[in-house]
């Protein structure tokens, strides 16, 4: 009896749902993470429900076929190999319908995670603006420690990036030399070159 052929259903699609990259940095880089949270879906899926229950997926139509041919040989009774397609047919569907149902928790989970992020760069923007202001008449007014940028080492790239505007040339090699020793962005430091040159 030819063996019945089978197709794994771990394919996560990220492929048909990339978006375009745009001209503009934070809309490229909302793209990008959401094609990784696509993926992080894809292995979730893969890891946690593909894989331990060792899903294939097989037609009704084949496991007919399948049981019809074990008929003609004598292998079980016409009314057994009906039993038996009924009877598996019934435990797919029920199989299918947990399936759907773990999908959909973690496609909500998934949902809340990206309206989560969502929320966070909505408040960080206007917070950052506010802090870059307030480094920015820290300066002016001389008062504070004396490295240009509070809260350097928790900045992004493009955070930094923003507040190198307005800095004077010694600042910026200040800038320069901490990132250097520290952590060493090419971004920042090509930057801070521009800056100075």
């Amino acid at each position: 009896m030819p063996a019945p052929r089978s197709t794994s259903s771990g394919r996560s699609g990220a492929t048909g749902s990339r978006k375009q990259t745009t001209r503009s940095g934070s809309k490229s880089s909302t793209s990008s993470s959401q094609a990784s949270q696509t993926a992080n879906i894809g292995e979730q899926l893969a890891n946690t429900i593909i894989k331990p229950l060792d899903l294939v997926l097989i037609s009704r139509e084949r496991i007919q076929q399948t049981l019809d041919e074990a008929a003609e040989r004598g292998w079980v009774t016409r009314a057994d190999a009906n039993e038996l397609a009924v009877e598996l047919v019934k435990r797919g569907r029920q199989q299918t319908d947990d399936l759907l149902k773990e999908l959909e928790r973690m496609l909500g989970r998934g949902r809340d995670q990206l309206g989560t992020a969502g929320k966070r760069v909505r408040t960080t923007e206007p917070v950052d603006r506010i802090v870059r202001s307030a480094d920015r008449a820290r300066r002016t007014m001389g008062v504070g420690p004396s490295f240009p940028i509070l809260g350097y080492d928790e900045l992004t790239a493009g955070q930094v990036d923003q507040r190198l505007n307005g800095l004077k040339p010694a600042d910026l090699r200040k800038v320069r030399d901490y990132e250097r020793r520290h952590a060493n962005r090419k971004t920042v430091l090509d930057a801070i070159e521009r800056g100075l040159g």
